[in-house]
């Protein structure tokens, strides 16, 4: 005897880590694009943060903290951004496109 199976519909342009690639609205778009920066721009100065945390405790150096806001933190926010940009409004074009 076999077990009925479900039958799942696949999205035509893919998904990434079970999110769907399609289908997003223009303010949709903006969203995930200004999001993702935000978090890539707190999650490297975090990381900045703590390594200069570790420099400066252990190696006994005077880096100043504003440092990774200035040279960590928001050239990777604004490359994050400058990536993201381009790829969800690419994303929302190709949905208008196929209506």
């Amino acid at each position: 005897m076999t077990m009925p199976t479900a039958h799942t519909p696949r999205h035509a342009s893919g998904s990434f880590l079970g999110f769907p690639l399609e289908g997003f609205s223009l303010f949709q778009s903006l969203l995930l694009a200004f999001a993702s920066a935000f978090f890539s721009f707190f999650a490297a100065t975090f990381l900045a943060i703590v390594s200069l945390l570790v420099w400066n405790g252990l190696l006994h150096h005077a880096v100043d903290y504003a440092d990774s806001y200035r040279y960590i933190g928001f050239p990777v926010g604004g490359l994050v951004l400058l990536m993201a940009l381009p790829l969800f409004l690419t994303l929302w074009v190709r949905a208008k496109v196929r209506k």
